[in-house]
């Protein structure tokens, strides 16, 4: 067994809550168990699929399956069988296993982003800005460069 691959146990438990291998129309899916191992090679190592290593199949073939599964809702049901089982064995805590958004931080850049499509839904451009663009000057003095055109000339 290699490091962040399935022990025997661990295959053991999960290996009843995934799809059967070979369904019931189609060609029998890829072994189940080297297909999860390189979803967890990826999701540990952070690592593009195209660097996953060869020994977990085509990257196309693990990441549709990691996606389709996803969708199918699949990775849901399997952490809610794991954990229902861990609870009727006791090995669940539940106080102690509860993640409080509140200790989540967000990146210091996440703080004060503006909101897209401005504050009701429109123009993105702040209102202070809109307001001094649509706005004649008030004055018949300019800046230099500038241009009094009156009304009357």
């Amino acid at each position: 067994m290699r490091r962040y691959e399935l022990t025997d146990e661990q295959w053991q438990r999960l290996e009843p809550a995934l799809p059967p291998h070979k369904p019931e129309t189609g060609r029998p899916n890829h072994d189940h168990r080297r297909i999860l191992n390189g979803i967890l090679w990826i999701l540990r190592t952070g690592a593009p699929w195209q660097d996953l290593p060869e020994r977990y199949g085509p990257p196309g073939t693990v990441s549709s399956r990691f996606y389709r599964w996803r969708q199918a809702g699949i990775w849901r049901s399997v952490l809610e069988g794991l954990q229902a089982d861990a609870d009727r064995r006791g090995r669940v805590d539940w106080d102690l296993h509860f993640v409080d958004s509140t200790v989540v931080r967000a990146h210091q850049h996440a703080a004060g982003a503006r909101k897209a499509g401005g504050e009701k839904g429109g123009s993105a451009t702040r209102r202070s800005a809109a307001r001094a663009a649509a706005s004649r000057p008030r004055s018949t003095s300019g800046p230099k460069g500038w241009v009094s055109r009156s009304p009357s000339a």
